[in-house]
């Protein structure tokens, strides 16, 4: 009996949380059966959606550096170049006065990230040498170059294979050594010779005072001489991998011939060397640019891109008015669900591997919401902030979507403790959750609005109606 009885309260409880739903019929998540949460299902909250157009951002201390042409018939021309100071190995280089050049190469560390076609596309990368030190560090900045061309780079870029290169051992063997992925440049011999082999000692005795000198390199794709869709690399300044390095020939003290090698690192973790990075979109003749130019029009998809490109703004406008059609509540969950739009994210235009979701504080400036506001140094953080596993935002490549954990965010609207002055989603780096334009990514996508009836902007509330 009393088992008969247990089975009869089963029943009955799950007759209720079924007569409880809403709107079971609606587009929604798939719930797990091993991790169901209870409560009333609420999955057609409105969501606003409008593309936005990024800021410019600070470039003079990324993680990685843009290099790059990349043409997509939806995001239309994005190119990148690169403005780096160079510094001597050491203070007070004495080349002495009749060393002779052998080869002078820029050597650029592709690090980790590349975006875009490796299969096909020819890469023409051209070398200047900066008219004037680096100043100005914004994304949308021109660094005025020398129109002199110093090296050029014609090839497919391979960013993931290792490449053979002969290191000078001075006073024994020269060794074969097996690198990570680079870009190698050679530049204009008789140019290095005059412009540093020539330099007295006094030139190099600061690195201030070889910069003001010497200025800088500068590095930009030449359009007219790629092929191909073209990508975006993704140059590594952190160590001293990517550099300027001399071989030369120079007279030792026995009247014998020295074959020596010296590396001016490249890098912006010295103190005072700067690298920047230009970056251009010209969206002319785009679905996107037919956006930015209506912006009180809702599309059925809206866009997305890094490289200091395109975020999306969304709202929730029926959140303040939850409270009076369901009733006071305790928010369980709140999960935001943003689908590709089908067929947009095909090679070499391949789908973020991560997005970022963030707010705007009254100041509208980008602060995260409550779910992944996590403790940082001097910060103590939001008590209620999730892991990034749990937070979410990857990309989930079997179902093309991403999923975010706003519950905090949602009951902080709900109960007006937070006020919505802004809400982005963004594209951002796989192991760096951004909250500022990402210039450290390339990838771009096209997500769904509420309004698409097939790859739908989702917000899903589980909720428990409290006195």
């Amino acid at each position: 009996m009393k088992f008969i009885k247990q089975d009869l309260l089963t029943l009955l409880i799950g007759l209720f949380l079924f007569a409880s739903c809403k709107n079971p019929t609606s587009v929604g998540l798939d719930v797990d059966p091993n991790s169901a949460i209870q409560g009333t299902l609420v999955s057609d909250q409105p969501v606003s959606s409008q593309t936005v157009q990024e800021p410019d951002v600070n470039t003079a201390n990324l993680l990685r550096y843009p290099l790059g042409y990349m043409t997509d018939p939806v995001f239309g021309k994005t190119e990148a170049s690169v403005a780096m100071t160079v510094y001597p190995s050491e203070l007070s280089i004495d080349f002495g006065t009749s060393s002779i050049l052998d080869s002078a190469v820029l050597v650029l560390d592709l690090g980790t990230q590349f975006y875009g076609d490796t299969t096909s596309s020819r890469y023409s990368i051209d070398v200047y040498q900066l008219a004037n030190t680096i100043t100005k560090y914004k994304s949308s900045d021109v660094q005025a170059h020398n129109t002199a061309l110093l090296g050029n780079f014609n090839s497919k870029i391979y960013p993931n294979t290792p490449i053979k290169v002969t290191e000078i051992v001075t006073g024994a063997k020269d060794t074969l050594r097996t690198l990570p992925a680079q870009l190698r440049i050679p530049l204009n011999k008789a140019f290095i010779q005059s412009s540093i082999l020539s330099l007295a000692t006094t030139s190099t005795s600061s690195n201030l005072k070889f910069a003001d000198i010497f200025k800088g390199l500068y590095a930009e794709v030449n359009k007219t001489s790629s092929t191909g869709t073209g990508g975006i690399a993704f140059l590594d300044f952190s160590t001293t991998n990517s550099y300027l390095q001399l071989v030369y020939r120079k007279t030792n003290a026995s009247n014998g011939i020295d074959t020596l090698s010296k590396k001016f690192p490249i890098t912006n973790s010295t103190i005072g060397q700067i690298v920047t990075a230009n970056i251009k979109h010209d969206y002319t003749g785009t679905p996107v640019k037919t956006q930015l130019d209506n912006p009180a029009t809702q599309y059925t998809v809206t866009y997305l891109q890094a490289v200091a490109g395109l975020k999306t703004k969304i709202s929730f406008p029926n959140l303040k008015n939850f409270t009076s059609v369901y009733g006071k509540a305790l928010i369980n969950k709140a999960e935001l669900v943003v689908d590709l739009s089908a067929g947009s994210y095909a090679y070499p235009f391949n789908a973020p591997q991560r997005l970022s979701l963030y707010r705007w504080d009254i100041a509208q400036q980008p602060v995260n919401v409550p779910d992944h506001d996590q403790p940082a140094t001097n910060y103590a953080g939001d008590r209620r902030a999730l892991s990034d596993a749990v937070f979410g935002g990857y990309y989930d490549a079997l179902k093309n979507r991403y999923v975010f954990n706003v519950t905090s965010y949602v009951q902080d609207l709900i109960d007006s403790k937070k006020l919505d002055y802004g809400t982005f989603i963004a594209p951002t780096s796989l192991n760096e959750f951004e909250v500022t334009p990402s210039a450290s990514s390339a990838a771009r996508a096209v997500i769904g609005s509420f309004g698409n009836t097939t790859n739908r902007l989702k917000l899903n509330i589980y909720y428990t109606k409290i006195n």
